[in-house]
């Protein structure tokens, strides 16, 4: 059964806000023990969670966990990519 992945990302936020003062804690090793698991609708093949009531098939939950799990798109990356545009040749940027 598939985790939530709402529900996960919630989870997740809460443990990294709780231990933002505390380094030495590992993380990754508390997020693995996280489980939030979904139950399966057999006539409709959607999967529903207890918790926060996601109604979803398998494919809308991979699409939400994708999402979730995205990088946002930061000043640092904009910086970095004018850096890149601005170094390359003139032949190059001609060619876009």
């Amino acid at each position: 059964m598939p985790n939530c992945p709402e529900c996960i990302a919630r989870e997740k936020k809460a443990i990294r806000e709780s231990n933002v003062d505390n380094p030495d804690v590992d993380l990754n090793k508390l997020f693995e023990k996280i489980e939030i698991p979904m139950k399966i609708d057999p006539r409709t093949k959607h999967f529903i969670c207890k918790k926060c009531g996601l109604y979803a098939t398998r494919e809308q939950v991979e699409d939400i966990r994708a999402k979730l799990n995205q990088r946002e798109y930061t000043k640092e990356d904009r910086q970095y990519d004018y850096q890149e545009w601005w170094q390359k040749s003139k032949k190059e940027k001609q060619q876009r």
